[in-house]
């Protein structure tokens, strides 16, 4: 699904009118559904800080908001195929029927696709066997991978924060420098 797509699915599953979300996000007045509409039908395609803030209204990964465009046939194929050249994604057969599979030949990918394909399948068996509610597992799709509890995901700090740590831990190294001098001189 293309974008505008995704925020009407999104939008719909919230409940909310055009309206609503456009005022949510700060549109006023008659701009508000105008807006949305123009999102919806990609008259206008929305910035990247406000899919994360749409994302954030509808409770769901900023990724699951810019999904490839797979609105036709034609545009899935191409998305298998930009997959197979990006993450070795083969096709196959297996008991006369047509598979997609991971290749082997790039551990690393494997290992990693592998990883996530099987947290995929376990909620997916969840959700067969009664185990979670559709809603349950809706939730684990749209804001993966922070509900992910079949792996340990790293959080990596922005750079913002990253760069003042780094500037902090330069300023305590100066500071333990100049004491050090001190203590020699005494």
């Amino acid at each position: 699904m293309a974008i505008g797509q995704r925020i009407r699915f999104f939008r719909n599953r919230k409940g909310m009118t055009q309206k609503q979300l456009g005022e949510v996000l700060g549109f006023l007045g008659k701009t508000s559904d105008v807006r949305m509409a123009q999102y919806e039908s990609e008259a206008r395609v929305p910035k990247h800080d406000l899919v994360k803030e749409m994302a954030n209204i509808f409770d769901v990964s900023p990724h699951a908001l810019t999904v490839p465009d797979i609105d036709t046939h034609i545009g899935l194929m191409h998305t298998f195929f930009a997959l197979e050249d990006m993450y070795g994604l083969k096709i196959d057969e297996m008991d006369s029927e047509v598979v997609l599979r991971l290749d082997k030949s790039d551990y690393s990918i494997y290992s990693s696709m592998n990883k996530m394909l099987r947290a995929w399948l376990a909620e997916a068996k969840k959700l067969e066997n009664g185990e979670c509610t559709k809603e349950e597992y809706d939730d684990w799709r749209y804001k993966y991978p922070e509900l992910d509890t079949h792996q340990i995901w790293a959080k990596v700090p922005s750079q913002e924060i990253s760069d003042m740590l780094l500037a902090g831990l330069k300023e305590m190294e100066k500071e333990e420098k100049k004491e050090t001098k001190r203590k020699k001189k005494k």
